[in-house]
């Protein structure tokens, strides 16, 4: 599928681990007597530019904070816009061409008790944009991304009332059956290079639950 306009064309994915270390230390640098929102529009800025760059990591990120403020300012997508900076939204052209280039086998889904820490190569996404990486696989074609959509949807009603992000999994799957109506299926985006050995990338923290 050739990208939007405006969506830049993948260079790199960085995983979780990376994109948080270098989000965290932006955020350290920013000076502590700016206004809080001043601070959000800085730090989007920085990795916005990341993501335009090429690396769908921080696209990732823009994503995630776009929601996040989205249901912190009860919806009101113009006050998101005038947080963010006008044309940095990431509307669902970007999310739909992000969530077709995660490597699905690359996410990192823990068990319920399961103790373990994520590899540094691993992407660990919130659950709304796990459905949305497993919708945009799947209406690609790719059945294993069917199976595994249809196991995570048969929690989606017991998990909607706690869960104030799945709305917008509910928005990008109806984007996506309007967009998908209009024309034919997507084909996903070549693969990133293949990531660094295990332990080569740096140090990190797991980023938080939703």
């Amino acid at each position: 599928m050739a990208a939007a306009p405006e969506v830049p064309p993948l260079t790199e994915f960085s995983p979780t681990m990376r994109v948080d270390v270098l989000i965290s230390d932006w955020k350290a640098a920013l000076a502590p007597e700016l206004p809080e929102e001043e601070r959000e529009r800085l730090l989007y800025e920085q990795a916005w530019e990341s993501y335009r760059a090429g690396d769908y990591g921080f696209g990732l990120w823009c994503w995630h904070e776009c929601d996040r403020l989205t249901n912190n300012l009860n919806g009101n997508i113009r006050e998101v816009t005038r947080v963010l900076g006008p044309g940095h939204y990431f509307g669902f052209s970007h999310r739909k061409v992000v969530a077709l280039a995660v490597p699905i086998e690359r996410i990192y889904r823990p068990r319920k008790g399961d103790m373990s820490t994520p590899r540094t190569d691993a992407f660990v996404l919130p659950h709304y944009q796990v459905l949305c990486v497993y919708l945009a696989h799947a209406e690609s074609g790719d059945a294993k991304a069917r199976a595994l959509l249809e196991i995570a949807l048969g929690e989606l009603e017991d998990r909607r009332r706690a869960d104030p992000f799945l709305r917008h999994f509910e928005t990008f799957r109806d984007l996506y059956a309007r967009t998908s109506a209009a024309g034919p299926r997507p084909t996903p985006p070549a693969a990133p290079a293949p990531p660094a050995p295990e332990g080569s990338a740096p140090a990190g923290r797991r980023r938080a639950k939703e």
